[in-house]
């Protein structure tokens, strides 16, 4: 038998990880694995590169991915179908398993749904993929802000400042959630609810009566702000050229509305790309590796159109069409267990 695995969409740590553990897997069953390069994009291109058990040595713990990452669609290009389909059969393929998130996840499932034999992994660090209680990559994205955010509540104190910290969460305020748990946030802005400007206000002026005259906040690139006319803040609309939404900038937008509001001292320090690069934490490599030989395993049975997630501590699969299309957002009791340390 030989497996097709492929990462799409952007890179996060643990890819390679669960690159290893797939090809470790298959080894042990004498499966062959082919890398396919560029997401689903290199079906279309027929990219590829044979994986063995020596050129996957050293992975566990080196960040991004050996196979590249696309958010190229080959179902837009003119034939795409049909080139990609060809390709499987002319490499000798008997599946593929698919490392991504949400644009990956729903690409898969339209390759299923035209009899493509499709085994899913779920990675992202925004964790917002349905069905798993965390995904590869989102452990260390909230580490390194988490890490981030200690280093800026010195700062901050030190100079009487209020600190905003902008973090990645397309849709979903995972990230922005736990880092700001975890490194104490005086408040947390997310996607799932728009935050009023003048509570924010109102923590500030409170944290300075009880002489503690600097405040630290955690924003999703996507939250959004009600002001007091009741216009919501928020980013404006932009596209990449793959025409996927572009997001970032509302740490700054804040910023300019809190110093319009004679908040003197307002610093934006916007995490971006270094939430997804470098090492991978303890937690996300053995997630990886449980996922991928598991996504073997659902190969082996033949168990396809399916996703390995992560239940309970279990690993479990699921259809991929119970997941694909849906979102998997921050819980309104973790919310309000987060508003109890605001201020």
């Amino acid at each position: 038998m030989r497996i097709g695995v492929l990462t799409g969409g952007g890179d996060c740590p643990g890819l390679n990880a669960a690159i290893r553990a797939i090809v470790r897997a298959a080894d042990a069953h004498r499966y062959h694995v082919l890398g396919i390069r560029e997401g689903w994009y290199g079906l279309l291109t027929a990219d590829v590169q044979p994986l063995t058990v020596e050129t996957t040595r050293g992975l566990l713990s080196m960040g991004g991915t050996i196979l590249g990452g696309s958010r190229r669609n080959p179902l837009k290009v003119r034939g795409g179908l049909k080139t990609c389909l060809r390709n499987f059969r002319k490499l000798g393929l008997s599946a593929i398993i698919s490392i991504g998130g949400e644009g990956t996840l729903n690409l898969a499932y339209q390759f299923s749904q035209k009899g493509l034999p499709v085994v899913c992994v779920p990675k992202t660090i925004d964790n917002d993929t349905w069905g798993t209680d965390t995904t590869i990559g989102f452990d260390t994205a909230v580490q390194i802000a988490t890490d981030a955010i200690d280093r800026l509540q010195t700062t901050a104190e030190s100079h009487d400042r209020v600190m905003i910290v902008e973090v990645m969460g397309r849709h979903a305020g995972w990230i922005a959630t736990y880092a700001g748990i975890a490194g104490g946030a005086d408040a947390i802005l997310t996607p799932e609810e728009v935050f009023d400007l003048t509570e924010l206000l109102r923590i500030i002026h409170l944290r300075a009566r009880r002489k503690r005259r600097f405040s630290l906040f955690v924003v999703s690139e996507d939250a959004k702000i009600r002001l007091e006319n009741n216009k919501i803040l928020k980013t404006p609309l932009k596209h990449d050229e793959y025409g996927d939404v572009k997001l970032g900038g509302i740490g700054e937008l804040l910023a300019r509305e809190l110093r319009k509001r004679k908040i003197p001292d307002v610093r934006v320090s916007v995490l971006g790309h270094i939430q997804r690069g470098g090492t991978p934490t303890a937690f996300d490599r053995i997630l990886a590796t449980r996922l991928g030989v598991h996504a073997v395993e659902l190969v082996r049975e033949k168990k396809f159109g399916t996703l390995s997630v992560f239940r309970g501590n279990r690993i479990q699969a699921i259809p991929i069409q119970d997941a694909a299309g849906k979102l998997k957002t921050v819980s309104p009791e973790l919310v309000r267990v987060a508003r109890v340390f605001f201020g």
